[in-house]
């Protein structure tokens, strides 16, 4: 885990825990509201955030990692600078069985950062080989560790060891973060104070009790569940925060009441919208949604340079302002097909297309790479086919090649296309003619998981 600061301290903190699919930016700025001082993003997997691209997203004031499929993986603002840990690695408590592989990672990341690193483990059958692993991980310079008083194989209706989580912080020199006491030992924001009093421990990390109240690190006590969550769907709503995550952390604090009258709407709810409804706040989406938008248009009012529009490559991409109207061109042939089948006449290799999107309209653009010559149209458009499409007619264009518009002489290939389809409507030639574009179809799926876009940074 690496968090974002130099001078992050570990003694006498109170730390929302690392939760798959509830340590997002809504929940981590809600803890932080409440009082927490220290917050964990989800556990995320390094391969993933090595395949996304880093985004500054003017609209909502964050900082965006972006997947190759346009998902933000990670997302983070200046509200939690300093005070945001980001976890990632193997799955769950997957490491524990190779110590071997724990000091050479931690060991790796202590030497490559000048940002402290901590590591959170679960405890080993025995107390032993648990204190003999903590102190090789001390060793590697680590800045503290986080101990969940449970086996790997225990689940949280089994009791926390407090002993071992006090027998590891009588161990070591540097700070033990208590993690596992809730329900049992917290319920309420005196009793965190005595859960790290019984562990000896520097710290203690808060998981599902502040899942199901974040306001559990409030001094003055937990207020009202109404309270907490329509604030929750406010960070959610400000931050275009996914509606389907949105409502499961929402349904993780509803917990048994999911059977009221507003546990069956939250249920319902379908967008991000019908959550705001199920709550009250259906005008605050509207003045939001509003307001954003408003952002964007602005910020698309600016020069193509302060948007992002691509600009001159030194390497040689061809340009030209193009759209794909799709009225334009014959039924059975799109400028797609046109390039691949010229591509295959003269023994080349297929068309490659590499697309993004941009964050702050979502529009997309596309760059076709033909013979080792890149072109790509200025023009941003609302979807990946489209940006595509656009991207082969100034490759087409360029060559001066037949693109398949309405009224223009038709490639040789395509007539006898033609005339197989008037003579045998129903008949194999005729099935055979969808194969060119599944082709260019299955390209793109292949292409769009894993290669790094020519685009980066634009």
């Amino acid at each position: 885990m690496i968090e974002h600061t130099l001078s992050l301290c570990y003694h006498n903190k109170l730390i929302l825990a690392p939760m798959v699919r509830v340590g997002t930016l809504p929940m981590r700025l809600l803890a932080l509201d409440y009082g927490a001082d220290i917050v964990y993003c989800e556990e995320l997997i390094d391969l993933k955030m090595l395949q996304c691209k880093r985004v500054v997203n003017e609209v909502l004031s964050t900082v965006d990692f972006v997947a190759p499929d346009d998902r933000v993986v990670f997302r983070t603002c200046e509200r939690e600078q300093n005070r945001v840990v980001f976890q990632m690695g193997g799955m769950g408590a997957a490491l524990l069985s190779d110590p071997d592989k724990i000091e050479k990672i931690l060991s790796t990341l202590v030497k490559g950062t000048r940002r402290p690193v901590t590591c959170k483990i679960r405890i080993l059958p025995s107390l032993e080989d648990t204190l003999s692993l903590v102190k090789r991980m001390e060793r590697t310079g680590i800045a503290a560790v986080a101990v969940h008083g449970r086996k790997r194989e225990e689940r949280p209706q089994h009791p926390v060891s407090c002993e071992a989580i006090k027998a590891i912080a009588e161990t070591l020199s540097i700070p033990v973060i208590a993690n596992g006491g809730s329900y049992d030992h917290i319920q309420k924001y005196l009793d965190i104070e005595d859960f790290r009093q019984a562990t000896a421990a520097s710290s203690v990390m808060v998981a599902r009790a502040a899942m199901w109240n974040p306001s559990i690190f409030l001094k003055e006590g937990l207020r009202p569940l109404e309270e907490v969550m329509q604030k929750y769907i406010r960070y959610a709503v400000q931050y275009e925060n996914h509606y389907t995550n949105t409502k499961y952390c929402l349904c993780q604090m509803l917990r048994e009441q999911l059977e009221s009258p507003q546990g069956r709407l939250l249920h319902a709810a379908q967008s991000s919208q019908e959550i705001c409804e199920a709550f009250g706040l259906g005008a605050f989406y509207e003045d939001v949604t509003r307001e954003l938008n408003a952002r964007r248009a602005e910020l698309l009012a600016r020069t193509p340079e302060a948007v992002g529009e691509p600009a001159e490559d030194p390497s040689g991409v061809i340009k030209m302002a193009v759209k794909f109207d799709r009225r334009a061109y014959s039924p059975q042939i799109t400028p797609k097909m046109c390039l691949l089948e010229w591509c295959r006449k003269e023994k080349l290799a297929q068309p490659v297309y590499d697309t993004v999107q941009r964050p702050l309209d979502r529009l997309f653009c596309s760059v076709v790479t033909v013979a080792e010559q890149k072109y790509q149209s200025t023009l941003w458009d609302k979807s990946k086919k489209l940006a595509e499409q656009a991207a082969a007619i100034v490759c087409l264009r360029s060559r001066g090649l037949p693109e398949g518009r309405l009224g223009e002489e038709s490639p040789s290939w395509h007539k006898r296309k033609r005339e197989a389809t008037d003579q045998d409507p129903g008949g194999p030639r005729n099935q055979e003619q969808a194969v060119p574009g599944e082709l260019c179809k299955k390209l793109f799926v292949a292409l769009g998981s894993g290669e790094e876009s020519p685009l980066e940074g634009w």
